[in-house]
């Protein structure tokens, strides 16, 4: 009989090792290295079914391939759709992370239940009938979504050989394992199997796969890393479990763009695509208070009008404090330091704190004028009109500087009905027509005399 292979790999990063050590000296964690079966004497791999064409490939020049789009499928969800880049793509694998209880496994069953081709939903997770409860909530009358509960991979591809559906996920890559590999699920060496069993089907077969991903405590998707470079598609599944908003990004995507963002809100019946964001990022109120202000963003090419919140008061304890919750806190302190030279407001002594509303992160340099408007207004204690809005970048001399693609944004707050839009005047505008007052500004004492 051969001798069992076995080898050393660290269970944080999945760097390979040829003997037990106490550091891994890839990511400096101790105590990670385990050792692993890496495989039986006898190994098999995956086999397309007999009436399943494979492709065989052969080397082409540049001309003779053929450049047209193939044909995305159409998931019925216009927020997955959008951070996909239109649909999935036929022989593509897709790999969905997030916290546990996020709803990962919500949405995806929303969408097998949606999905109007044959859909195999295979958990490793819940019973069939747990599953049924859940389907119940969200859509009970589907005859195409399949739900099989396994763990072990062969016994899955003999399913799928059986069923050839249009499209697989897998609830989660961590519970499967493969015969071939002797280590526990979820181990490096099993989810690396199992990945490259599955991608092995999805491009033989051009069948699309997705996959969730457990996530450590670090936020990172658990398993080595080569995971996500073997995957086409990396999708982040975030929120905050107190909170009812969900938020779609896509950190990895050979077929799209990584800037688009998709938002749904949690309820019993599932997860309702939220189509205008700006519903839920601006807070309703009956009064005007000070330090709030609206700025126009993008996400992607999605126009969001998103409110900013600040706070400035005396500091109590001799130092002050500087706290940003969803903008960079650095970039905060920047634009403090240029209040402070360049329009004379004496925050140096005083205590800021800054709130992006709806729980989420934006880096769009075009945010700094509306931050700066509501430092200013809390400052001075004086509340903004509620329909004005700011889309500029702030220099470090105080001039307004533009910012890309204003027309949009423009258009965005016209269509919310803003009455007016603070915008560098150095941006190149077309527009004609519109009822929003456009309002153009060079520096920053522009704007404290426009608004004060």
């Amino acid at each position: 009989m051969a001798k069992v292979k076995t080898t050393f790999f660290c269970q944080s990063c999945g760097t390979q090792y040829s003997k037990w050590q106490g550091q891994c000296t890839a990511c400096k964690e101790w105590n990670t290295i385990v050792e692993e079966v890496i495989q039986k004497p006898e190994k098999s791999t995956w086999k397309t079914s007999t009436n399943t064409q494979k492709r065989v490939s052969k080397p082409l020049t540049i001309k003779e391939i053929d450049s047209s789009k193939e044909a995305r499928l159409d998931t019925l969800d216009a927020e997955f759709n959008r951070v996909l880049g239109g649909g999935i793509v036929p022989g593509s694998l897709t790999l969905l992370g997030g916290e546990p209880g996020i709803g990962k496994s919500t949405l995806l069953l929303q969408i097998s239940l949606k999905l109007p081709y044959k859909t195999l939903y295979v958990s490793g997770e819940e019973s069939q009938k747990q599953i049924k409860m859940r389907a119940e909530r969200i859509n009970p009358n589907n005859d195409s979504c399949y739900i099989l509960t396994e763990t072990k991979t062969q016994n899955i591809f003999k399913q799928i050989e059986a069923l050839e559906p249009d499209i697989v996920i897998i609830d989660s890559i961590q519970t499967l394992h493969s015969d071939y590999i002797e280590s526990s699920s979820g181990s490096i060496s099993q989810v690396k199997e199992c990945t490259t069993e599955l991608i092995k089907f999805a491009k033989e077969t051009n069948t699309p796969v997705v996959l969730i991903g457990h996530i450590t405590k670090d936020g990172n998707i658990a398993g080595p890393k080569i995971l996500e470079h073997m995957v086409d598609t990396v999708l982040q599944f975030e929120g905050d479990r107190n909170h009812v908003f969900r938020i779609l990004r896509a950190q990895k995507n050979r077929f799209g763009s990584t800037h688009e963002l998709g938002i749904y809100e949690m309820q019993g019946s599932g997860l309702r695509e939220v189509s205008n964001p700006s519903e839920i990022l601006i807070s309703k109120k009956d009064e005007e208070l000070s330090g709030n202000a609206i700025a126009a963003t993008l996400e992607g090419v999605r126009p969001l009008m998103i409110e900013v919140q600040a706070l400035v008061s005396t500091a109590v304890y001799g130092t002050p404090q500087r706290s940003a919750t969803g903008f960079n806190a650095k970039r905060l302190n920047m634009l403090l330091a240029v209040l402070e030279k360049r329009a004379g407001f004496r925050l140096g002594a005083k205590d800021v704190f800054l709130n992006i509303t709806g729980g989420i992160n934006v880096d769009d340099p075009a945010i700094d004028l509306a931050v700066v408007a509501a430092i200013l207004s809390s400052s001075e204690d004086e509340a903004l009109p509620s329909n004005y809005c700011f889309a500029a970048e702030v220099g470090l001399s105080g001039e307004i500087r533009p910012v890309q693609r204003v027309e949009q944004r423009i258009l965005e707050a016209e269509k919310l009905g803003f009455s007016a839009i603070f915008i560098s005047k150095y941006n190149k505008i077309a527009l004609k027509n519109t009822t929003i007052k456009i309002q153009l500004i060079s520096k920053i004492e522009d704007l404290v005399s426009s608004l004060f």
